[in-house]
């Protein structure tokens, strides 16, 4: 266990609290949950900085980290669904990416095959997400057809990585 996976850690932890201040009645929740967004994707920047920088990288910290950014997504669009900012056609979409993901990625680590580190696709696609999450969260105008933009780029990029994946474990 070194910082970077202690930071992924701290971002798992990040997803109850940022459902229990998003559902609270406090006029500032949805400032709190901001913070708590906010709070999580900082933390995802500065481990897989560490983790790169100081060659912390770990094969527990490659399958945690997309994991935690994952959950954290889907706890986020679940919320807005609830409270009925976003659809439930981008949020099915969005769920089925995820899920898939992360099923498939567990099927293959159980099977002893190689895992895809994170690429440029991949932290790129993120960002985009937790943009298009604050959008959603701020109420800004249009940010759903943000979300449709950004799931296009998600499965994109999951192509990506099914391609990269294959290629790194055919033998």
């Amino acid at each position: 266990m070194n910082l970077p996976n202690l930071l992924t850690m701290l971002r798992f932890g990040c997803i109850p609290v940022y459902g229990i201040v998003f559902f609270s009645d406090s006029p500032y929740n949805m400032l709190y949950a901001l913070l708590v967004l906010a709070l999580a994707g900082l933390t995802d920047v500065i481990d897989g900085y560490l983790a790169r920088t100081f060659d912390w990288v770990t094969e527990l910290g490659s399958m945690l980290d997309p994991l935690a950014d994952k959950l954290m997504m889907l706890a986020v669009i679940l919320s807005l669904v609830i409270d009925g900012r976003v659809s439930w056609w981008a949020t099915g979409l969005m769920v089925l990416r995820e899920v898939g993901m992360i099923v498939t990625s567990v099927f293959f680590v159980s099977q002893g095959k190689k895992t895809v580190p994170a690429m440029f696709w991949g932290k790129a696609t993120t960002v985009l997400m937790y943009l298009a999450l604050v959008a959603l969260l701020l109420r800004w105008p249009h940010a759903e057809w943000l979300l449709w933009g950004v799931l296009v780029v998600a499965f994109g990029t999951s192509c990506v990585y099914l391609q990269r994946f294959r290629a790194l474990n055919v033998k």
